[in-house]
């Protein structure tokens, strides 16, 4: 894989975190989360989605299974903040410094409020992007949570 490395790998390379990387063959649809189970061949419970909300005007990381849907509210509600919507794609990969559907949590330009949705937790390890379509990172929850500064919340809707 030389030569094909992201923030996030390298991010994980640098502190040390022990994680595996799963490449696919992305195939140009626009579901990249169920894209990546299927692929991969895991429950769709396991492998995480990356979205970015704006919170009261706040950039904010909302990560929760590609089987669910963010609760804008209760993103909002997990940083102390009143309204969420989701963020222009452009200023999410601007901030980030990763493509739409490629986002990951890891590794990002500027660092975001993070939440990460609580049913992470009841897995060993989680996937979620590596930082490009068709690079998922399996990793413990406790050590994603720690290397975005983030936090456990109940913010997924099935």
């Amino acid at each position: 894989m030389a030569g094909k490395g992201t923030p996030a790998t390298a991010m994980l390379a640098k502190q040390k975190v022990t994680h595996q990387v799963h490449t696919y063959d992305h195939g140009g649809g626009q579901a990249y989360g169920p894209e990546a189970a299927e692929r991969l061949g895991l429950d769709p419970e396991r492998v995480f989605k990356t979205l970015v909300a704006e919170v009261d005007g706040t950039l904010t990381v909302g990560v929760v299974p590609v089987s669910a849907t963010l609760d804008l509210k209760a993103l909002a509600g997990a940083v102390g903040g009143k309204r969420a919507r989701m963020a222009d794609v452009t200023a999410a990969e601007r901030a980030t410094g990763y493509v739409a559907g490629g986002i990951s949590p890891l590794g990002q330009r500027k660092r975001l409020p993070t939440v990460i949705d609580e049913s992470a937790q009841r897995w060993e390890t989680m996937f979620c992007s590596g930082g490009r379509r068709g690079l998922e990172i399996e990793l413990a929850p406790a050590d994603l949570v720690r290397l975005c500064g983030g936090r456990f919340a109940a913010i997924a809707t099935t």
